[in-house]
């Protein structure tokens, strides 16, 4: 009969896991699997308790998420009276005083809480690019939190690095341990570790598309169907249960649809290339730093250092403290001239380098993305007195997802996530693809490196010194 003619692929219906209802293949005799993104499950199969699994994965990251993001904002209204709105002009708010004395506290309560962590857990594994990319997908629950708060702590009194490491962390954590409670097999773990990080980051910034491509473009690394189904489900369920607490808006409010221009195009083109070269000497830089952080009891002199010398830059320029959100978001709206633009541009990805250098542990997507929109933004005006005519904040939209699509090597994930964040920019759409394209080109062809990738450790287990 013409249902058991075997196309000529060798890819059966009948072997397919899991198998079709219909059994009966399409006249034609042609397999549904020679779609080259319908494959069969593979080692992760996803069995009636893998999906069960996964939407606990993704009701916890979500709780998890609104927890870390409650921390980060209990610690950053005692340290700067910081409520809503600008977290920077809270800081600026507050005498330089207070601004000096609270980041030097986090460098004391940083460098002593996480010396202790990597101390007395150091056989417990916390990083989940490793778990997932050489790994079996195990973490540790415990280390995991006490990470990830102490990292929210120091955030919110004014440590330069993000706050979607400590959630995505958590979420991975808690795919690791709902793996064990459902008995899945090593495979099924890893995805499932996998769709809780990416899920982590699309809860705390309402990004549920761009979470989900995070999880198959840079965490698992694969779009195929039974990768982008789960994560699209766990990052779309841990959103929706985070908006309990943090809200339904998007992250980057009040910013208009920009026009697109001839000039921005052109511009585009070159800008891709600055950002490219840039974004390849800033994960240089990162490697570096992590490689040679401070270790063991290095940590407890290296930290209130590193935090101390943030806080004198912050006295001049208060948005360097935290994690560049404020930054970005002023950027986006067009506000700022030149010479801030081009300071904040020089100064933070030293600052977030100098943080985490120092045995710090936290996020690297909003520093690396405020980085670009900053840095896009002095492009764009020097660019407008050759060409007028387009709207500051446009060139920041494109530098950001250029630098975080070229220094996470995930240009999908660069473009959507900025479209995400910020609800608008569909009219530039072509131009932002255009210089993200060019810069993740870039970096691939010069180095290749990541700003995941870069930060691994040398050994192939993780070692004790881990975040």
């Amino acid at each position: 009969m013409r249902e058991n003619v075997v196309p000529s692929s060798g890819d059966s219906e009948r072997q397919r896991i899991p198998q079709p209802l219909i059994k009966r293949r399409m006249a034609s005799g042609r397999g549904a699997m020679e779609q080259p993104n319908v494959t069969h499950d593979g080692e992760a199969r996803l069995t009636p308790r893998f999906w069960l699994a996964l939407v606990v994965t993704g009701i916890v990251t979500g709780l998890f998420g609104d927890f870390l993001m409650w921390v980060l904002a209990i610690f950053e209204g005692l340290a700067f009276h910081y409520r809503s709105g600008s977290f920077q002009n809270a800081v600026a708010a507050v005498s330089r005083e207070r601004r000096i004395t609270m980041i030097a506290i986090a460098g004391v309560v940083g460098a002593i809480s996480w010396y202790l962590i990597r101390r007395y857990l150091r056989h417990e594994t916390s990083e989940i690019d490793h778990a997932v990319w050489n790994g079996d997908g195990e973490l540790s629950p415990r280390r995991c939190l006490l990470t990830s708060v102490v990292s929210e702590v120091v955030i919110g009194m004014g440590a330069s690095i993000g706050r979607e490491a400590a959630p995505k962390l958590m979420g991975g954590a808690s795919g690791s341990v709902l793996a064990h409670w459902f008995a899945l097999t090593p495979a099924q773990k890893r995805l499932l570790v996998a769709c809780g990080g990416g899920a982590g980051l699309a809860a705390v910034y309402n990004v549920p598309l761009g979470g989900a491509l995070f999880t198959a473009e840079i965490l698992y690394g694969s779009l195929t169907l039974p990768v982008v189904l789960p994560a699209l489900a766990t990052s779309m369920i841990a959103t929706a249960v985070a908006w309990v607490y943090l809200p339904t808006t998007a992250t980057y409010t009040d910013i208009i649809n920009y026009r697109f221009t001839n000039s921005i195009m052109v511009w585009s083109v070159l800008a891709g290339v600055v950002i490219g070269l840039l974004a390849v000497f800033y994960v240089r830089l990162i490697g570096w730093v992590s490689h040679h952080r401070a270790r063991g009891k290095q940590i407890l002199w290296a930290m209130p250092i590193a935090f101390l010398l943030v806080g004198v830059a912050g006295l001049w320029y208060p948005q360097l403290f935290g994690n560049g959100k404020d930054m970005a978001h002023e950027a986006f709206l067009g506000v700022g001239g030149a010479g801030l633009l081009f300071a904040l541009f020089a100064l933070k990805p030293f600052v977030t380098a100098l943080t985490l250098g120092s045995g710090g542990s936290g996020g690297l997507f909003t520093p690396f993305l405020s980085t670009g929109a900053v840095l896009g933004g002095f492009l764009g005006i020097v660019w407008s007195h050759l060409w007028p005519g387009t709207a500051v904040g446009a060139f920041a939209l494109i530098g950001a997802s250029a630098m975080i699509g070229a220094a996470m090597q995930a240009p999908l994930v660069g473009l959507v996530l900025v479209l995400e964040l910020t609800h608008v920019g569909f009219a530039i759409t072509v131009p932002m693809m255009v210089a993200t394209v060019i810069a993740t080109v870039i970096v691939r062809q010069i180095d290749g490196y990541s700003i995941y990738s870069a930060r691994l450790d040398q050994h192939p287990a993780v070692s004790a010194e881990g975040p």
